[in-house]
């Protein structure tokens, strides 16, 4: 133990009368008043994931966990994605008190109230405040994150921003009025704790100084105080809450124990849907895609029907939803024409967003100039390069061509040809694509390449053998059993039927289980 920990332990005895070693039976010997938090860490908005928080709520049964309001800006969402916002994705918004409307940083009017879709366009994103500390801060002020079953006062109140000592009520009439909601707590108390650490001299408790603070709610002491603060977020508690015990002794110890739980919960976390899946809530008309461990949403149905079929689709509850992150949008239909703002145009396909080589090359093969649509950067971020479309380039969109001589079909593009290995390609990934016949001299043209598999998200077994994969990622994935297929909203009718010599084709990856 250092002299300083021994000299406060000593210190706090003498406000007493009571011995240090009675003390340490219930001051935890690592609290330092003057340097509860580091600033690093209370800034660390990207310390948890949203699945991350949702796990949290769940571990600690908190009526959190299953908590739906309305946001800052009236959009309903649940508590952990209202929590990842705030911290993730807010806005520098204020409330301009003299001409009664909200603006924002850059001094743009708003208006008397605040919608989400014109936030987004018209004020910069920001982050700001550790998620871990907003659950801390929600446990501290209204015990929601250990309730089960809180009052609609605790979720209204939630952080208690704008609630000061002995205030008895909040009125339509008050200031405070203004921030009731859970939604309006959590988002303003997130801005608050940024702005104490952005403008530190603003505020009555500075960095640097020594204060004495009283501790008239405390049940460990009840005396006052003195204080040296050492840094700028110790300063910001104290600016939140003007007393050692005890609010930021609390402070304290769920800093203390939730960072360690937080630890252990994330080598809990299990996402039952692998890359390939498409979930949606049942509440929610967007579909979603996994892939890379993200959720991406499809902007319109063109989008999503280019590339899977409705049936594809499994219901997933919100739990489950949460625990990925959301990735790009999905915004364009499989081979569509897009030109991006330097004025090159590309057709994607699959994956790939392919260059035409000239204006002249487009036109030639027989594209219309009216198709093109606008895209920018960032939406074709998960695109790679494919190779360039250029004037001796054949079937750019892909072609099925049979064999006039085997009956033998190849799917051609540019110069390779890939064989169908299985008729079931014919009635599935390629149900709705016209067979071209060509010579065998023709077909000698094409390199020939490996076999067309199935896509991503395809369910499939073998004639002779009940386990059910599900392709993702190239790989066939297993589900444990049956009773896992099912729990994971699966339907057996949407599962094709393929030779074992075409399974062969795919590797096999690691069983797909239910969640803990």
């Amino acid at each position: 133990m250092n002299f300083k920990k021994i000299l406060i332990i000593f210190l706090f005895s003498l406000l007493i009368g009571q011995t240090a070693e009675a003390q340490s039976s219930f001051i935890d010997p690592d609290f330092n008043p003057g340097r509860i938090i580091e600033d690093s860490q209370m800034l660390n908005y990207s310390s948890m994931t949203l699945g991350e928080i949702q796990a949290f709520l769940e571990n600690k049964n908190s009526y959190l966990a299953n908590y739906r309001t309305e946001n800052a800006y009236g959009v309903v969402k649940s508590a952990a994605e209202i929590i990842y916002d705030a911290a993730n994705q807010n806005y520098d918004i204020s409330f301009n008190y003299k001409t009664n409307q909200y603006e924002c940083d850059h001094g743009l009017v708003l208006g008397t109230t605040l919608v989400e879709s014109e936030i987004k366009q018209k004020c910069q994103p920001i982050t700001t405040v550790n998620p871990l500390f907003l659950l801390i801060l929600l446990q501290k002020e209204s015990s929601l994150i250990e309730n089960s079953q809180p009052t609609q006062n605790h979720l209204d109140w939630a952080t208690g921003y704008m609630i000061f000592d002995g205030m008895l009520t909040c009125s339509p009439y008050d200031k405070c009025w203004r921030y009731k909601g859970f939604g309006k707590q959590v988002n303003s108390a997130a801005l608050q704790f940024l702005y104490y650490l952005k403008t530190p001299g603003k505020y009555t408790y500075e960095a640097g100084k020594t204060y004495t603070f009283s501790n008239q709610y405390g049940t460990i002491f009840k005396e006052g105080m003195t204080v040296y603060i050492e840094n700028n977020a110790t300063a910001a508690l104290y600016n939140y809450t003007p007393h050692v015990f005890n609010g930021n002794y609390n402070v304290f110890k769920l800093l203390k124990r939730y960072t360690t739980e937080k630890e252990e919960n994330i080598t809990k976390i299990i996402k039952a849907y692998p890359d390939g899946s498409l979930i949606k809530l049942a509440n929610d008309p967007g579909i979603w895609l996994i892939e890379k461990g993200q959720k991406r949403p499809f902007l319109n149905y063109s989008a999503f029907i280019s590339r899977f079929k409705p049936d594809q689709v499994v219901i997933v509850s919100e739990a489950e939803f949460n625990k990925y992150e959301v990735g790009p949008n999905i915004k364009f239909a499989n081979y569509s024409i897009v030109q991006t703002p330097d004025e090159q145009i590309y057709l994607l396909v699959d994956k790939e967003k392919r260059p035409f080589a000239s204006l002249a090359v487009f036109k030639k093969i027989g594209f219309n100039p009216e198709e093109i649509e606008k895209a920018n950067a960032e939406d074709l971020t998960l695109y790679t390069v494919g190779k360039t479309i250029t004037a001796t380039s054949t079937y750019v969109t892909g072609a099925l061509l049979q064999d006039t001589k085997t009956g033998g079909v190849y799917y051609v593009i540019d110069d390779t040809k890939a064989p169908l290995t299985d008729r079931i390609l014919l009635t599935t990934k390629f149900k709705d694509k016209k067979i071209i016949k060509a010579t065998p001299e023709e077909l000698e043209k094409y390199t020939k390449v490996a076999p067309v598999l199935l896509d991503d998200g395809t369910l499939v077994k073998t004639d002779n053998y009940p386990t059910v994969y599900l392709i993702s990622n190239g790989l066939k994935r297993p589900f444990a059993d049956e009773n896992i297929f099912a729990s994971l909203g699966y339907n057996f009718n949407n599962v094709i039927t393929v030779s074992s010599q075409f399974l062969y084709n795919y590797q096999l990856g690691g069983p797909i289980q239910k969640t803990e």
